[in-house]
C-alpha cells in the first residue's frame, strides 16, 4: 500500500491532494520489508487496536476516569513512526498517546495500568489517559494541552546540540501532533526557533481531516499542513498513513537529515481516526456516508487481507496472532485491577523533581493557617520581634 508522499522547500511547495474524507483506493508500497517484519507490523497493529478498544469499554465501566482519546484507526501511523526511532531518540506527543506507548515497549499491563490510576502505571497512577511518560524509554509525554510538546520537545532538540555533534549516529526528537495544533502560536514559535538553531527534530502532523468538530478546510488558511514549514525554510512532506512500511520510510528520512545535518522536517501523516475526538465524542458532524466509507477502508482488516493475499499470513496464522492480542489486554486489564490505588499521602510526591523548601502539602479542607491563629495572644511591647 503506497502513499501520497509531496514535497514542500521553502519558497517551492509541491502541489499537494488535500485530505479527503476516506481514500478510494489503495496502492502497494514500492518496496516491502520483509515477511517478519510485515507479521511484526500487523501484530503490533492488532494489539493497540484490542487495546484501544478495551480502553473504551473499561472507561464506560467507569474504570477509567477523566479524558481518553483512542488511535483507532490510527494504527498503521503510530507503527510506522515508532519503528522509525531508536531507542536513543526522544518522543513527545499529544493527548492521543496509548499506542505510541505501547509501541515504545513501555508494557501493555503498566499503560493499562495508568489509565486505571494504579500504581503500577508507566507514571505511578498520577498521570492517567493523557500522560503517559517513562524516562527510560525517553517517551517524555502525553500531554494534555493542545501544543504543551511543542517547547518542551523543541527545548529537547536544542539541549541535544549541546549534547553532542550532528552525525549518523546522533541523537533525534519526534515531536508528534495533531492537525489542529498548527494553528496554535507555540507550534509557529518553535519552527522559527528550530529553523535558526538548526534543531535535530521532526514534528509529525497526524491530519485526521477534522480537529475535534472543525474540518482542516474550515479552519486552517493553509489545509496543506506540511507546507506550515515554508516561511521558516523548513522542507515538508506529506505521505498516506495508511501503511506503516510508508510512514517508517518517511521518518527515517527526516530524522536522519535532523541527526545529519541538523535539519528540522515535518512530516504530515493523512491518517483517520474511526471514532469520535475522544470516547465521549459520538461524531455527529461526520455523515453516515462519511462514516460508512471510513469503515470500509479500516487499515487494520485491510493490513491483514494484503498479507494474506501475499501469502505472508493464512487465515489460520492470522487469527492467531489476534487471539494472542485479545488475552495480551485482558491480562493487562487484570494487571491494572489487581495494581493498588495510589494513596492520598502520596499526592505530593512528584510535584517537584528535588525536594522545594516550604513546598505546599495542604490537602482539600485543610487550613491554610494553623490552629489558633486567630486566637493568639500579641507579645508584651519589648519582646519578641
Amino acid at each position: 500500500m503506497a502513499g501520497r508522499t509531496q514535497g514542500a522547500q521553502a519558497g517551492k511547495p509541491a502541489p499537494a491532494e488535500k485530505p479527503a474524507p476516506a481514500k478510494k483506493g489503495r496502492a502497494r508500497t514500492p518496496a516491502q520489508p520483509d515477511a517478519q517484519t510485515r507479521i511484526d507490523y500487523f501484530r503490533e497493529m492488532s494489539l493497540i487496536r484490542e487495546f484501544e478498544l478495551r480502553a473504551g469499554e473499561m472507561y464506560t465501566r467507569a474504570k477509567i476516569g477523566g479524558y481518553c482519546h483512542l488511535n483507532l484507526g490510527e494504527e498503521p501511523t503510530v507503527v510506522g513512526l515508532m519503528a522509525a526511532l531508536r531507542e536513543t531518540d526522544y518522543l513527545f506527543t499529544n493527548y492521543r498517546d496509548h499506542g505510541y506507548a505501547l509501541s515504545r515497549d513501555m508494557g501493555t499491563g503498566r499503560v493499562m495500568a495508568e489509565l486505571f490510576g494504579r500504581e503500577d502505571g508507566v507514571a505511578k497512577g498520577l498521570g492517567g489517559s493523557m500522560h503517559m511518560f517513562d524516562a527510560d524509554k525517553r517517551m517524555l509525554g502525553g500531554y494534555g494541552i493542545v501544543g504543551g510538546q511543542i517547547p518542551v520537545a523543541t527545548g529537547a532538540a536544542l539541549a541535544l546540540t549541546y549534547r553532542g555533534e550532528p552525525g549518523p549516529d546522533a541523537e533525534a526528537v519526534m515531536c508528534q501532533m495533531g492537525d489542529g495544533t498548527t494553528n496554535i502560536g507555540a507550534f509557529h514559535e518553535a519552527l522559527n526557533l528550530a529553523a535558526i538553531w538548526k534543531l535535530p527534530i521532526v514534528y509529525v502532523i497526524v491530519n485526521n481531516g477534522v480537529g475535534m468538530a472543525t474540518t482542516v478546510e474550515h479552519a486552517s488558511g493553509e489545509p496543506d499542513l506540511y507546507k506550515r514549514g515554508c516561511s521558516y525554510r523548513i522542507p515538508g512532506r506529506r505521505i498516506d498513513g495508511e501503511d506503516p512500511e510508508v510512514v517508517r520510510l518517511a521518518a527515517v528520512e527526516m530524522l536522519t537529515a535532523a541527526r545529519e545535518k541538523r535539519q528540522p522536517g515535518i512530516l504530515e501523516v493523512v491518517s483517520y481516526r474511526l471514532r469520535g475526538h475522544s470516547v465521549v465524542d459520538p461524531a455527529r458532524y461526520r455523515s453516515k456516508e462519511e462514516t460508512d466509507e471510513l469503515k470500509k477502508h479500516d487499515p487494520l482488516p485491510a493490513y491483514r487481507a494484503q498479507l494474506i493475499a501475499d501469502g505472508v499470513l493464512d487465515q489460520e496464522q492470522a487469527d492467531r496472532i489476534q487471539a494472542d492480542v485479545v488475552a495480551e489486554v485482558a491480562e493487562a486489564i487484570a494487571f491494572a485491577d489487581a495494581s493498588p490505588e495510589p494513596g492520598p499521602e502520596k499526592l505530593f510526591d512528584y510535584t517537584y523533581a528535588t525536594d522545594v523548601p516550604n513546598a505546599s502539602r495542604l490537602m482539600p479542607g485543610d487550613p491554610v493557617l494553623p490552629p489558633g491563629w486567630d486566637t493568639a495572644q500579641p507579645a508584651p511591647a519589648g519582646q519578641g520581634a
